[in-house]
């Protein structure tokens, strides 16, 4: 597996920290470590999402992987305790960068599984998360750990 950073940020061009590039044997990848609680860092996960997909798929695919990841990491930082591991991988091939299939993983370290609400108010501010991610995706689900789970979403670039 090759690392490289993600892109260059911060002072004298070094990369920011957390954020890494990954060549893995599925194909180009982004992986982020999160601490708890720091929700301010999720514009830096989409950041870092639009750069490993600047090419990839039919418009609009680029803002539902965006959103979905989003909502994602915001919920395994609201709700649990440990913080969270962000992986997104392209397929492998010669063509993954364009047209591969994008798998995303947050990874936390509470064991509850998280579960869709059938119903939200139209006032709540919160509970869409996962709905959106049910009703976007190509494919989700949730894998448990040894300490903690995966919940993780598929889409398709839908390339010509």
């Amino acid at each position: 597996m090759k690392r490289q950073p993600a892109h260059r940020g911060g002072a004298a061009g070094r990369p920011e920290a957390g954020a890494v590039a990954i060549e893995s044997e599925r194909g180009p990848a982004l992986s982020k470590r999160l601490r708890g609680g720091e929700l301010s860092r999720v514009a830096e996960v989409r950041a870092g999402l639009r750069e490993l997909l600047r090419h990839w798929g039919e418009p609009g695919r680029r803002d539902v992987a965006e959103l979905l990841a989003s909502e994602l990491v915001t919920n395994a930082l609201v709700h649990t305790d440990g913080g969270a591991h962000l992986t997104a991988t392209l397929g492998a091939g010669p063509g993954a960068l364009l047209c591969g299939r994008l798998r995303v993983e947050v990874r936390d370290f509470a064991s509850r599984h998280p579960t869709p609400r059938v119903q939200v108010s139209e006032e709540g501010t919160s509970g869409r998360g996962l709905m959106l991610v049910h009703s976007l995706a190509d494919a989700w689900g949730v894998r448990a750990h040894g300490v903690g789970k995966t919940v993780w979403f598929e889409l398709d670039a839908r390339c010509g």
